[in-house]
């Protein structure tokens, strides 16, 4: 336990087996701030997604506990953000948006406000009507980012989100994503293989084992609030990569 806000969730002694005797995680003790910003961080295979999914309760642990002491999120709580879009290819932007909306039997009429909102704040205003087709990967990762925030949820998970995308493209969504964050104040959970990105984005860096994945190191980021381009050419941040980048090497 950590000094600070109460965690949001705590995991404890968290094994997952699959029924084909592959154990992806053990062990796992960690816990989760409400309101913190933390970075999954460890080579593939390490478990980082299948903890990911225990958390946005999509898959349930085969040993140790999930403790969630304010309760668990309920329906809409949890956004969840996947490497790829995941857009429905024949909807609309604004579509796309309303899904969860829908799903939650919101009426179309009643939530326009909350959808343009979203829509300004990830800065995709002027594409609500257009197809996942003719976006570009970013454009993309922005619906999707909106479609998990539309809900405003507690906790928001992200899954490699941004992997696939140019690399000036992905900091400028770094970027977004810090700004979204210091506005919406919801708990992050970010999935990367990238140092780089973990440092940048991350309050806490949390480094993770080959399979079985275990919790091996974690690093409370030491670097100003307020994250700016030039941060990434600063002595201070190259440190922190360093540090980081010792721990995963060791745990490879």
């Amino acid at each position: 336990m950590s000094d600070g806000p109460p965690p949001l969730v705590e995991a404890k002694g968290v094994a997952r087996r699959f029924e084909d005797g592959t154990v992806a995680l053990e062990g796992v003790d960690l816990f989760v701030q409400a309101g913190s910003f933390t970075a999954l961080l460890g080579p593939s295979g390490c478990g980082k997604s299948t903890l990911l999914r225990l958390l946005a309760g999509l898959d349930a642990p085969t040993g140790g506990a999930l403790d969630w002491p304010d309760g668990a999120p309920g329906a809409g709580e949890t956004g969840f953000v996947f490497q790829d879009a995941t857009l429905l290819p024949w909807a609309t932007v604004w579509e796309n948006i309303y899904l969860p909306l829908r799903i939650a039997g919101r009426a179309r009429n009643s939530v326009t406000s909350e959808i343009e909102a979203t829509i300004r704040l990830v800065g995709i205003e002027g594409f609500e009507r257009s197809r996942p087709h003719q976006l570009s990967g970013g454009m993309r990762m922005r619906a999707s980012v909106a479609r998990a925030l539309v809900t405003k949820p507690r906790l928001l998970l992200m899954d490699e989100p941004f992997a696939a995308l140019d690399e000036m493209t992905r900091f400028r969504l770094n970027d977004d994503l810090l700004r979204i964050f210091a506005l919406q104040r919801c708990t992050v959970v970010f999935v990367t293989h990238s140092v780089f990105e973990a440092a940048y984005l991350a309050q806490r860096v949390v480094v993770m084992s080959p399979r079985p994945g275990r919790i091996v190191a974690e690093h409370v980021i030491d670097l100003p609030s307020v994250r700016e381009a030039s941060l990434r050419t600063s002595p201070e941040f190259g440190a922190v990569c360093r540090a980081i980048s010792r721990d995963l090497e060791a745990a490879s």
